[in-house]
């Protein structure tokens, strides 16, 4: 089973998914996207995957921070372009196991589908 988590290190959500692994003895990667980067086609699949409006982190205060003309009329288009631009913009985590993503943690949501990929 390949499992990686996309996420920003600094970020509380990440710390309790990167712990859950862990405890879980859950083998992953990580990959840091305010350091290392995230590149259009990966962003692009996640958004056609899960829809830009699970990708796209309203919550954050990246997000808020925007103009109202940047926060008008969002598209999926628009929502990546966002994203790759400021990627503390992207829902935390990201975890891909196999191919098959999920956006978040919730601990429930994860025992259910490391139990299904076993």
């Amino acid at each position: 089973m390949t499992v990686t988590v996309y996420g920003i290190k600094a970020c509380d959500t990440m710390k309790k998914a990167r712990d859950w692994l862990d405890d879980h003895g859950v083998v992953h990667a990580f990959h840091d996207y305010k350091s290392v980067g995230i590149d259009r086609e990966r962003l692009v699949r996640w958004v056609e995957a899960l829809g830009w409006e699970a990708v796209l982190n309203r919550a954050g205060t990246t997000f808020r921070k925007l103009t109202e003309s940047q926060k008008q009329d969002l598209d999926a288009a628009k929502a990546v372009d966002l994203m790759l631009a400021q990627p503390s913009m992207i829902k935390r985590p990201m975890l891909d196991i196999n191919g098959a993503l999920t956006a978040g943690f919730k601990p429930d949501l994860y025992a259910r589908l490391f139990e299904a990929a076993a």
